[in-house]
């Protein structure tokens, strides 16, 4: 099988192979709603960006789709373009492999 081939082959799986990054990702925001900790939220981003991208290329995939998607609708809503810039940058940092830890609140 020629590179070319199994790129395709890799893109038209991508949809099946991010659902358990999708779960991961819903996962971190429930967890996040259920404890209700002031200043926690960066951590959950990392968090779950973190564990959706552990799950290969499809994950990474569906965490990038799912942390931009959520910040294109706060920022339509009106939340700070700060806010915003910091959300994206724990998601990129859970994305890239670092410690979600990093941004847990004590």
């Amino acid at each position: 099988m020629c590179c070319w081939s199994l790129h395709v082959l890799l893109m038209s799986l991508l949809p099946f192979l991010s659902f358990p990054g999708a779960r991961d990702m819903w996962r971190a925001y429930s967890d996040m709603k259920e404890a209700n900790y002031k200043n926690s939220d960066k951590y959950f981003h990392a968090r779950g960006n973190y564990d959706a991208a552990q799950r290969g290329p499809g994950g990474a995939w569906a965490a990038e789709v799912i942390s931009n998607a959520r910040e294109g609708i706060q920022k339509l809503l009106g939340h700070g373009a700060e806010d915003t810039l910091a959300d994206q940058a724990a998601n990129e940092w859970g994305r890239s492999g670092k410690d979600p830890n990093h941004f847990r609140p004590a």
